[in-house]
């Protein structure tokens, strides 16, 4: 699983429907997570990255270094979320020629359950505010990068670990 990690002041996303912009979901200061699901991922490498996203130090502390994580910012009050998003191109390989392939990339059928376990275990784990796109679906996501900071995520099956 391949998650991108964003700081950000504030975010949202738009699924559309054709040409029209159908449902939005929006969040305030938190994390964006596109998520990126390969074709060997399980519910274990979900929750790990949910874990991690959670725990990740990356908001500043009263001394500016990078020393809080979202659910250290939301113990203390703070209106903080989190905006989950799919993102099937993340796990495109664009070594070979210049048009990506996907073949790493899980199809629908496995991706979607491991996004919204993902999700969930924010919310119900973490109890963080969870703001999600459609699986599937063209949408237009917005976000004020706080930093910037844009963190990487990878987390391989057991199996395939070197």
């Amino acid at each position: 699983m391949i998650v991108v990690v964003q700081r950000v002041r504030e975010a949202s996303v738009v699924m559309r429907d054709g040409d029209d912009a159908g449902e939005r979901e929006s969040i305030g200061v938190g994390v964006v997570a596109l998520i990126g699901v390969e074709t060997s991922d399980t519910l274990e490498e979900a929750h790990w990255c949910a874990d991690k996203i959670a725990r990740l130090r990356i908001f500043s502390d009263d001394d500016g270094k990078m020393n809080r994580s979202v659910i250290d910012l939301l113990r203390q009050g703070v209106n903080v979320g989190a905006l989950v998003v799919s993102q099937f191109t993340l796990a495109g390989d664009a070594r070979k020629g210049n048009r990506p392939n996907f073949m790493r990339a899980a199809t629908p059928m496995i991706a979607a359950p491991l996004v919204e376990g993902l999700a969930r275990r924010l919310e119900e784990e973490h109890h963080l505010p969870v703001a999600r796109g459609r699986f599937g679906a063209m949408m237009d996501v917005a976000l004020v990068n706080d930093g910037p900071v844009t963190i990487v995520l990878e987390k391989r099956p057991q199996s395939q670990s070197a």
